[in-house]
């Protein structure tokens, strides 16, 4: 189900397809599960993200070998309405549960974009509110504007983030005030818990590399493109995490990254190199959100057309004009503002977490259901169902003993998502 590209609109190239897939993957994801995985484990915290990276690869690869076998750029959406044809309402439901997961994701990064953005000079939540609002209306617009353009300035702000962080990390290890071993407690016993539960948790901030399946028809060699782009992500992605988490794991005391979730690496730059290191990881951090927003309203935008096309959202978000679909990208602006304005970081991280786990385990369900057609390898795709299976439990687990009334608003959440699908299938 490919749009039809204007003749005169180049192809994404493989370079921009992989920084479509970064910009999604390293956004708020870093700065948000930074403090919150070192308040649960500590030390342990580099293990927990790098154990987060190995989920999100197994995720990656049933997503690619559905995507080279059914070539449609829904994604998520379309690969299950074709591997479990005859159920309308299941599809619908699933391209709701996806949506509002980006719509989640999208109002994370603009989140960590305000929260970094006014750290030097103020804390108000209102004025973090109204800067995050601003930042997606600004890369909606950007959206709106050209493919092409939204590609190269993609690119741009992707390798460069990729640098600055790079730098970030090793100054932090330049820097280190101890050695791993030293920082573990050999009284305590693993947590080994806890670090598989906060490896689920910042699952979300892997969450992205599926956006290059949304560019089907605006690529060239999708067969050769698409693995290429979401495997090359996925391993840069983790790698940046891990480095920056060991270097703030070695530097930053726990206790200011805790208190400082929302701008932790900022806080521990300033102290270690004055001024320079604090504007070093703002601008880091705000080129790694911005990117971030801007790669997942081009992808998400492009699977809301598609499932408009099928009858499950209003057929205006359908229509694309020069092959982008603005009102879709408009109507995902418009809900991760209102998103911003009721909810909290760490109620954005989890639904965001908890949604795209659930979609990936139904991927991984598709891809050893059709494993004779996308040639996929029986032990990986059960490994990939017990592994995100295993996630989602933990994160349920994790929600429902440390924060319940979390985690009834999400269950409420979902609940109104199924009966929005419900509602809007039946009336079709």
């Amino acid at each position: 189900m490919r749009p039809d590209r204007p003749l005169n609109a180049p192809p994404l190239r493989l370079p921009e397809l992989i920084a479509i897939a970064l910009g999604g993957m390293i956004g708020g994801g870093i700065f948000t599960v930074l403090g919150v995985s070192v308040a649960s484990i500590g030390v342990w915290t580099p293990l927990a993200i790098a154990l987060g990276g190995a989920v999100a690869a197994l995720a990656a690869y049933s997503y690619v070998k559905l995507a080279l076998y059914y070539r449609d750029e829904g994604a998520t959406y379309a690969f299950f309405k074709k591997s479990f044809p005859g159920h309308d309402f299941a599809a619908a439901l699933i391209g709701w549960w996806v949506v509002f997961g980006y719509i989640a994701t999208i109002a994370l990064y603009a989140f960590t974009f305000a929260s970094y953005a006014i750290a030097p000079f103020s804390d108000d939540p209102t004025l973090r509110r109204m800067v995050a609002i601003a930042v997606i209306a600004g890369f909606a617009g950007v959206n709106i504007w050209s493919t092409r353009g939204m590609g190269r300035i993609e690119d741009l702000m992707v390798y460069t983030k990729i640098v600055i962080l790079l730098i970030v990390a090793g100054v932090l290890w330049g820097n280190a005030r101890t050695a791993l071993p030293d920082l573990v407690d050999p009284a305590n016993p693993l947590p080994l818990f806890g670090i598989l539960t906060i490896a689920s948790v910042t699952f979300v901030a892997y969450e992205g590399f599926q956006l290059v399946i949304h560019a089907m028809g605006e690529m060239t060699a999708p067969e050769k493109n698409i693995p290429r782009a979401i495997y090359s992500a996925v391993a840069l992605a983790t790698l940046v995490y891990v480095v920056i988490a060991i270097g703030a794991v070695l530097t930053i005391p726990f206790a200011d990254i805790i208190a400082n979730q929302e701008h932790a690496l900022a806080s521990g730059a300033g102290d270690i190199l004055g001024p320079i290191g604090t504007q070093l990881v703002i601008a880091g951090a705000l080129l790694a959100t911005m990117s971030a927003i801007s790669g997942t309203l081009f992808g998400a935008s492009r699977l809301m057309a598609v499932i408009a096309h099928d009858g499950f959202f209003p057929a205006r978000f359908e229509k694309r004009h020069d092959g982008i679909p603005r009102a879709a990208v408009l109507a995902m602006a418009v809900f991760a503002s209102l998103l911003i304005l009721i909810g909290d970081l760490r109620l954005i991280l989890e639904f965001g977490s908890i949604t795209f786990l659930l979609v990936s385990i139904l991927m991984a369900l598709a891809n050893h259901v059709h494993r004779g057609k996308t040639n996929a390898h029986p032990w990986m795709t059960l490994l990939s169902i017990l592994g995100l299976s295993g996630g989602a439990i933990l994160i349920l687990i994790f929600e429902a003993r440390h924060a319940p009334a979390q985690l009834a608003f999400v269950l409420a959440l979902y609940a109104a998502l199924t009966l929005g699908a419900f509602a809007y299938t039946r009336l079709r």
